[in-house]
């Protein structure tokens, strides 16, 4: 009899745990419940930050649950980096990251994260950066603009979004192939830099050129050049500095989410398949495009691949330039 009763109740125990599993399963796939964050290391109104907004406000739609961005700048965008690479790999912390992920290494001695703390979720965008001008130093074109640069014995203000950042290496680049000296300005993202050179405080600027390319439209800003090799095709109107003279440079930036290391394979899927389809609508395509950026949107893989593969590059520029962190 006890014998008997035993066998039903581990019979009754095996049919309990099969009915379960499905409920754990759908537990499991219940994310997200919670709003989700989504940091950016850059001051509100910068390249970084357009981004974010816009693949926030879809994504939002597209999951059922709220994506909020918060921007995190400073320290080269380390703060928001290491904040990323220390938090709980649940889905619910991403990161918007650029090329800055993948430069820090060769420029800090010491850095709060590492890259395979983080786990690719898409390669967003890439964007030029641009070299514009403001109302202190009406220059027109690259070549007048390094001939002042050339008589000026302090070095022309040469602002960007931040030690570390595509700007402030574009720059550096820009200083090797001219021959000429900058004094370096660094800012807690492209929208502060932007400001004081609307305002006549900078002589100059280097940054993505979706950042200035609202005021070069309006004409408060000269763009000078776009530091890639093709011309943008937001802005088509713009040469690219080989174009303005100086040949063989190039310079290109990207954009991206990530997420810690760690995150369940199953968001990753599911975020990369909406964060994709965000980036291919065509009206918000069409709005990134005219914004300066060239929609990619990858798969995680395309992204660990481009990190692999710019990080070596990145560092070869660094020093090559000579490019330091104040």
């Amino acid at each position: 009899m006890l014998t008997s009763r035993r066998r039903l109740l581990k019979s009754l125990l095996s049919l309990a745990a099969i009915s379960a599993s499905p409920l754990i399963a759908r537990a499991s796939t219940q994310w997200p419940n919670k709003p989700i964050r989504l940091i950016v290391p850059a001051a509100p109104g910068g390249s970084l930050d357009i981004l974010s907004r816009t693949v926030a406000k879809e994504l939002t739609a597209r999951l059922n649950q709220t994506v909020i961005v918060e921007n995190m700048p400073g320290g080269g965008s380390n703060i928001a980096f290491g904040y990323v690479a220390k938090a709980a790999p649940d889905g619910y912390t991403l990161l918007v990251g650029w090329d800055s992920l993948a430069i820090n290494p060769a420029l800090y001695p010491t850095l709060p994260y590492k890259l395979d703390q983080f786990a690719p979720i898409s390669l967003a965008i890439t964007a030029p950066q641009v070299l514009v001008v403001g109302p202190k130093l009406p220059v027109k074109n690259l070549k007048t603009f390094i001939e002042v640069a050339r008589r000026d014995p302090n070095g022309l203000s040469m602002a960007n979004a931040g030690n570390g950042s595509p700007g402030h290496l574009a720059a550096a680049l820009l200083e090797t192939k001219a021959e000429i000296k900058f004094n370096n300005i660094p800012y807690k993202g492209g929208a502060p830099a932007v400001a004081d050179l609307l305002a006549g405080h900078v002589d100059a600027l280097m940054v993505t050129l979706a950042a200035a390319l609202p005021h070069i439209e309006s004409g408060r800003l000269t763009a000078l050049g776009v530091s890639s090799m093709k011309r943008s095709t937001g802005a088509p109107n713009i040469p690219t500095i080989a174009e303005a003279g100086l040949a063989g440079y190039e310079l290109n930036s990207w954009q991206g989410f990530l997420a810690p290391a760690g995150t369940p394979n199953d968001i990753i899927r599911l975020l990369n398949k909406e964060i994709v389809a965000s980036l291919n609508d065509p009206e918000i395509k069409k709005k990134l495009i005219a914004d300066g950026f060239e929609v990619v949107a990858s798969s995680p893989k395309a992204l660990s691949d481009y990190l692999a593969s710019s990080t070596p590059k990145w560092a070869k520029l660094v020093k090559d330039s000579g490019a330091k962190v104040d």
